[in-house]
């Protein structure tokens, strides 16, 4: 019995901690570029799975088409809002704690709109593969939530060979470790910026067709909890370390499932954030964070 709940509790946690370590990325590499306290990401996301709520119900477009579209709608999106809303930013005494607040109000006015246009009802995407389930080991594991991975394993490959193997990409890196830097060799920091905005919103998009996919229901009321985990994730694995955040995506996620094989469900968010408390103690810079000279 107990080799069937910690295969399925491993399973499951990959699966969600993939989706966490998304999450972490995409938020990474605003905070990384931009330093931007983003408390509106969740929201993104959530946005992102109504979005592919509305294309499947309204338009009949498949999920997984809807991945892309909705990746690239959130990137023009997020590159608009990047030239409307950050650059002001920059006159502020304090640009990171100006940000934190600016966006807590695109985050309520996200989460309003959602509940003026969709109610407070949860949703749920009703959509099927053939076969429902397949089976691993001794464990049934619904074909969308496998698909999800898969997609999900291809967006952070994706990443990664952007962000090790591309101009912008290599650019974006830079920035991270040094943004006034790459200024003195000519990037223009503005450009690079709304790029890395745009790129965050993207995979905030992809990221919630794919929530939509794993979990049962979405509603307006849980970007929130989604905002949360991306900030424990980037500090579990390190501000700034995009790998760090897959890490520590996966790890936060497999501890989460395996937590309620073996205790009750209620008790899995505190050994979630146990882990996170005893890494600050004992590594405050996050798993593949490094300590920065001042």
């Amino acid at each position: 019995m107990y080799d069937f709940l910690i295969l399925s509790g491993l399973i499951n946690g990959v699966i969600v901690g993939m989706l966490y370590s998304l999450i972490g990325c995409s938020l990474n590499v605003l905070y990384g570029v931009l330093r931007v306290v983003n408390f509106a990401h969740g929201e993104f996301i959530i946005v992102g799975s109504f979005f592919a709520y509305f294309l499947f119900t309204g338009l009949g477009v498949d999920p997984l088409l809807s991945v892309p579209i909705s990746a690239l709608a959130f990137f023009g999106a997020g590159y608009l809002l990047y030239y409307l809303l950050v650059p002001r930013l920059a006159k502020s005494d304090d640009p990171e704690t100006s940000s934190f607040l600016m966006m807590y109000g695109v985050a309520l006015m996200l989460a309003a709109g959602m509940l003026m246009l969709f109610e407070a009802d949860t949703r749920a995407l009703d959509y099927s593969f053939d076969p429902i389930s397949i089976q691993i080991g001794m464990v049934y594991v619904p074909t969308a939530r496998l698909v999800a991975l898969a997609v999900n394993i291809v967006i952070v490959l994706a990443l990664t060979w952007y962000l090790y193997f591309t101009y912008y990409g290599k650019a974006l890196r830079a920035a991270i470790m040094n943004r006034d830097a790459i200024q003195i060799v000519g990037v223009n920091i503005h450009r690079l910026s709304a790029i890395a905005f745009g790129l965050a919103a993207a995979l905030a998009g992809a990221t919630g067709v794919l929530i939509a996919l794993v979990f049962p229901t979405i509603s307006p009321f849980v970007g929130p909890d989604f905002t949360l985990i991306g900030f424990i994730v980037i500090v579990l694995g390190g501000l700034g370390h995009p790998v760090g955040a897959i890490v520590a995506g996966v790890l936060f996620g497999i501890t989460e499932q395996m937590a309620t094989v073996f205790l009750p469900q209620a008790m899995a968010p505190i050994v979630g954030f146990s882990i996170l408390i005893l890494v600050i103690f004992l590594r405050p810079t996050g798993l593949f964070g490094r300590v920065q000279a001042r």
